[in-house]
């Protein structure tokens, strides 16, 4: 038995022997070395000036690369700060260098820079005395390079450009889809920092202007009284219309014109200076529409029937426009606008951009087709189709009633010539499909149109062939587990309510992601988190649901179907 016991005593030594020699051959993982990263360009002390008219050029910081003692691969992060700081724990900027953080030089634009300096409170125009350095890291090792002096000049003015985005607006929420507003410039060509943009705002809605289409955008919002200041407060649509937004950031103020009609007038017309020919708003800054031309002599644009709001064309150009009023500070010189040619035109005024344009095109289109055309409900307009060429379409969705019958006449009042159809607008075969669509013949003469079922329908008139095409979204409830539950996903078919509302009673399950879909055209989603609120067209996917259960969706389509209102109600 003792000889049994020293065996196993021996055996157990020999194994703790072992052990502690194959520890001892493991290297402590903190038992290695890294160096600092020495600064190079730009010198202590020198001054960058940012060039406003230049914002994409490139700065460049230099630096001697770190090493570490055990050849582990090195990355680095550029920071800057103020030169009043004591340390970098809380960057003014902050940026990984290029091919995965391994080049030991970095090139932040100008407009980088600007922006970074702005955010952090420095005005336009200044001098920033601030420090750069460089922080190496190496698995879970950092060091940071000694510090250097440099001077940072600002733009000019806040920003060169401006945009509008928010829920008010043409394009939603979706910061990326934000409308251009056009910079006026004066006689030389420079910024005034004054912008303008010619826009429709939806009443309840909000928006903010940005310095550029995108999440890293300086941000203005509301200061009160007109007036407005970086990261201020969304501001409140004036109600709901077309207008031209003004923001002038010399005094940091903005303002509204509301635009009832832009409008032609002029001896080319057979209501000579005394009449106004109005335009059809299109969307995005853009009105047509039909005009006959009776002389071949000139006119101009007006808004609201306003001379103080006339728009003429540029001397010495074919198309473009300027305001009467504004002529002089910009340097331009202006004339009426020539009519060539006498007959039907198609007109067009273009105010997106930072160009005002027009285009007068002799109407082609076939002789049956009227200047306008109004889907009528009774004595009440449901809509005015807007113009295309060969086409009048309805470029919102309309809220039809199959209990209602409506009509399609050349004239408001329903005294024009008037358009029908035998077949009823929605009937289908496939009334429960994604995207619901059919071309059906539609010809002169009276006689009610019908519509099979309740919904919301684009519809376009070809006046070229005699056919007429309507459009209806049916939508479902996409809900689905994101870590790989895609293919597994529940559709829920919501059912239409009158008007513009979906609805449906579903189980949803805790954590997974949702969104309102008609593959693939309309994708409702948003990155808010709330129960109730607002979804674009093409937002995130919805992930508010965090318990599992029954829950009564709502979703309240846009007119355009580019965004809507939802709420999710646990029953």
């Amino acid at each position: 038995m003792k000889k049994i016991n020293v065996l196993f005593y021996l055996l157990g030594m020999l194994f703790l022997t072992g052990a502690c020699e194959e520890q001892d051959n493991i290297e402590p993982i903190g038992n290695w070395e890294l160096s600092a990263p020495v600064l190079a360009g730009p010198e202590e002390n020198s001054t960058i000036t940012l060039n406003q008219e230049e914002p994409n050029t490139a700065i460049r910081f230099d630096w001697q690369g770190a090493t570490s003692s055990k050849n582990y691969g090195v990355t680095y992060r550029f920071v800057v700060d103020s030169a009043a700081n004591a340390d970098f724990s809380t960057p003014i900027f902050s940026m990984h260098t290029g091919n995965g953080g391994k080049n030991s030089f970095i090139e932040p634009t100008a407009i980088e820079l600007d922006q970074a300096l702005s955010a952090a409170g420095y005005d336009a125009n200044s001098t920033v005395p601030l420090k750069w350095a460089v922080v190496a890291q190496s698995l879970s090792k950092e060091m940071i390079s000694s510090a250097k002096l440099v001077s940072v000049k600002r733009f000019k003015n806040e920003t060169a450009t401006l945009y509008i985005s928010g829920s008010a607006t043409e394009k939603g929420t979706d910061v990326g889809q934000a409308i251009m507003m056009r910079p006026r410039k004066d006689s030389d060509g420079k910024p005034t920092n004054v912008f303008d943009v010619y826009t429709k705002l939806t009443a309840g809605g909000t928006f903010q202007f940005y310095s550029q289409p995108n999440v890293n955008s300086i941000v203005f919002g509301a200061d009160g009284n007109g007036k407005i200041k970086k990261k201020g407060t969304a501001i409140a649509a004036p109600g709901a219309g077309t207008y031209r937004i003004t923001v002038d950031l010399n005094n940091n103020t903005y303002s509204f014109l509301k635009i009832d009609k832009w409008s032609v007038v002029g001896g080319a017309f057979a209501s000579g200076w005394g009449g106004d020919e109005p335009l059809q708003y299109q969307g995005n800054g853009v009105w047509t529409s039909v005009v006959d031309i009776a002389k071949t002599e000139g006119f101009i644009f007006r808004a609201n029937g306003d001379w103080g709001v006339a728009m003429k064309r540029v001397k010495g150009t074919t198309n473009q426009l300027v305001l009467e009023s504004q002529a002089a500070a910009e340097g331009k010189q202006f004339e009426d606008i020539p009519a060539t040619a006498t007959g039907k035109h198609i007109i067009t005024l273009n105010l997106s951009g930072d160009q005002y344009t027009y285009s007068l095109v002799k109407d082609n289109r076939p002789t049956s087709m009227p200047d306008k055309l109004f889907l009528l409900q009774g004595s009440n307009v449901v809509a005015e189709f807007n113009i295309d060429g060969n086409n009048f379409s309805s470029t919102v969705f309309l809220a039809l009633e199959s209990d209602k019958a409506y009509t399609l006449n050349s004239a408001r009042d329903g005294s024009g010539t008037a358009f029908t159809t035998s077949a009823k607008i929605g009937e289908t075969a496939s009334p429960n499909a994604d995207a619901v669509s059919a071309t059906v013949d539609f010809r002169e003469g009276t006689g009610a149109i019908a519509v099979a079922r309740d919904q919301a329908y684009q519809i376009t008139l070809n006046f070229a062939t005699k056919k007429m095409t309507w459009k209806y979204y049916n939508l479902k409830l996409f809900h689905w587990n994101d870590n790989g539950g895609w293919d597994a996903r529940s559709e829920y078919v919501m059912t239409y309510k009158h008007p513009y509302t979906f609805e449906g009673t579903h189980a949803l399950s805790a954590n997974f992601d949702s969104k309102f879909n008609s593959p693939w055209e309309v994708q409702f989603g948003t990155s808010s988190s709330a129960l109730t609120g607002n979804m674009t067209n093409g937002g995130p996917n919805y992930k508010g649901i965090t318990q599992a259960g029954s829950y009564k969706a709502t979703l309240v389509v846009g007119n355009d179907y580019k965004t809507a209102q939802y709420s999710f109600v646990k029953q």
